[in-house]
């Protein structure tokens, strides 16, 4: 494949690659790989549900396993299609998950026994260089023995006993994992979640309606086919995070988190359960996110649901930034984006001046600018005021339009806090603030962007007046 500009300087940045060492998960569909994932990561990231073929990208997570940590990658239920098909591509995946692995965990269901494709797949790890542990889910009681005794046909010996569902033969998967990731890698540090620092990773999510480009434009940023992409709407399912790292043009290196989700639908055409596990995961990514970009699809212009997506987005407290995707073959350039910027100022009340940003996953354009706006718009997010310059700013916001007096009494404003960041949010104390209009609260949240440099971020803005003394309800 020739490479353009952008995708060549993108793909030679570097990768963050995992220190621990890596188990891969694989196995047909609906064996319990995603169950055994979750098991393992102590959280239920990965969707899970009976129907099979619900799992479509790879996805990693940190796993601890009686005091032996790795980092392990749920994948696709390997299906033997052609690769250009979604399944072919789904297989391309799992081929990925197991080269980088340090250990391929072979799942069969020991239940429904060995099946010609749990023997296609013994045949394909075969031919890998990487070392396979057998292991015989859904293992519980007596209905699985005949399955057990099926598996040693497949020549990787005796199968872990185990059920991912009940947490049972976990023992055994650490005795069986051991050999294979024993002294390789090394712990990464824990990470304060609530911390911040401008070196910590720029958690970064990509929402929109399907077929918006989302998986797209991370695998031109990645500069490789990290997550399934193709013409047909709903393929991405699961939220996946990826670690990457980014160099801006001025070549400073900045960690980024960036976590792909799955297109989200009006909501009253979203009938499947499926498809509601996925958007419910897409949303608690935006929880997770500190910087959320809405890709738009260029060609089709913005729509009532982008709008309801934004405004989810800006409700949760997150920093916005809204990138217009194919602007390569948009049509009536201008007009469009132009259009674009007063439907957002007239839809997003609470924010005005939420930037927008055209990009082309298909070339790589304006890939830089969109990340150099995400990592400012987190600054911003992120931001502190000093005392001194709150009170300079709160006395300036006063002066320049008083508070109102409804009835002839004065609304006495003393003065304010920022009480905590990312979203900054802020306290007033004053005397009947409580008949503050909702108007002039808007003029101080504006001033506040304006002067205190916070922009198009979400701002909380709460008041408060002291405790009468003479009020007997205390």
């Amino acid at each position: 494949m020739i490479l353009g500009v952008t995708e060549a300087r993108t793909s030679a940045r570097a990768r963050v690659m995992p220190k621990l060492p890596v188990v891969a998960i694989v196995g047909r569909p609906n064996v319990g790989k995603s169950t055994l994932f979750n098991r393992l990561v102590g959280k239920k990231l990965a969707l899970v549900d009976d129907r099979p073929g619900v799992t479509r990208d790879r996805r990693e997570g940190d796993a601890h396993l009686v005091g032996l940590d790795f980092r392990v990658i749920d994948t696709a239920g390997y299906e033997d299609h052609d690769a250009q098909t979604l399944p072919g591509r789904m297989r391309l995946q799992t081929e990925a998950a197991i080269a980088q692995a340090d250990v391929a965990l072979f799942l069969f269901d020991a239940r429904a026994g060995i099946v010609p494709l749990d023997e296609e797949i013994a045949r394909w790890l075969r031919q890998s260089s990487t070392p396979v542990v057998l292991a015989a889910n859904k293992a519980e009681g007596r209905a699985g023995d005949q399955g057990i005794i099926e598996s040693l046909s497949l020549g990787f010996g005796d199968p872990v006993q185990m059920s991912a569902e009940h947490g049972e033969g976990v023992g055994d998967l650490f005795d069986a994992l051991l050999p294979h990731l024993e002294g390789k890698g090394e712990a990464e540090p824990e990470e304060d979640e609530d911390a911040f620092s401008p070196d910590a990773p720029l958690k970064l999510a990509i929402v929109g309606r399907p077929n918006a480009g989302k998986s797209t434009l991370i695998n031109k940023m990645l500069g490789e086919d990290r997550l399934i992409t193709g013409p047909e709407a709903g393929i991405t399912r699961d939220s996946i995070a990826v670690d990457w790292l980014w160099r801006d043009l001025k070549g400073e290196d900045h960690r980024v988190k960036l976590i792909d989700t799955a297109g989200m639908r009006k909501r009253a055409k979203v009938q499947d359960k499926l498809e509601k596990m996925s958007v419910a995961d897409g949303l608690h990514a935006v929880d997770f996110a500190e910087v959320v970009v809405l890709l738009l699809d260029a060609t089709l212009g913005l729509e009532a649901q982008d709008l309801r997506i934004a405004d989810k987005v800006l409700q949760e407290g997150r920093a916005l930034i809204v990138a217009l995707n194919k602007w390569d073959i948009a049509e009536n350039a201008s007009s469009l984006f132009n259009g674009v910027k007063r439907a957002l100022e007239d839809g997003l009340s609470q924010v005005k001046g939420v930037t927008v940003i055209t990009v082309s996953a298909a070339t790589g354009k304006g890939i830089d600018q969109l990340l150099g706006a995400a990592v400012e718009v987190r600054d911003a997010w992120s931001k502190r005021v000093g005392t001194g310059e709150m009170n300079r700013w709160f006395e300036r916001a006063i002066e320049a339009n008083p508070p109102p007096a409804p009835g002839g009494k004065r609304i006495k404003m003393r003065y304010v806090t920022q009480v905590k960041t990312r979203p900054p949010s802020f306290v007033i104390f004053g005397t009947r603030v409580d008949q503050l209009p909702a108007s002039y609260e808007r003029y101080l949240v504006n001033s506040m962007r304006k002067e205190l440099g916070f922009g198009a971020v979400p701002v909380r803005l709460s008041l408060r007046a002291p405790k009468n003394p003479f009020d007997s309800k205390g």
